[in-house]
């Protein structure tokens, strides 16, 4: 049986991956007898639905698209962090 901290973890997860058949089942399992890890989940698919809507006008509004310069400079600036992050021991 999972934790409630492992259950968060897979929840999270999903969001970025599929999860196995096991890992699954034992999230599933484990959201049907944790009233807070349900409502976690519940939340997070709440907050993912906002993003991917947000997103999606984003896409069809260009006044919600960032300027071109604000893209080149924050690329710039984590090109910057990739390349320092590398040099770091």
């Amino acid at each position: 049986m999972l934790t409630c901290k492992q259950a968060s973890e897979l929840v999270s997860q999903s969001l970025d991956r599929s999860l196995t058949r096991g890992e699954r089942w034992s999230l599933r399992f484990h959201l049907l007898i944790c009233v807070a890890c349900a409502r976690f989940n519940r939340q997070l698919a709440s907050i993912q639905a906002v993003i991917d809507k947000w997103l999606s006008d984003a896409a069809q509004n260009e006044d919600l698209q960032l300027p071109l310069q604000a893209k080149l400079r924050m690329s710039r600036a984590l090109e910057s962090e990739i390349a320092a992050s590398r040099r770091r021991p």
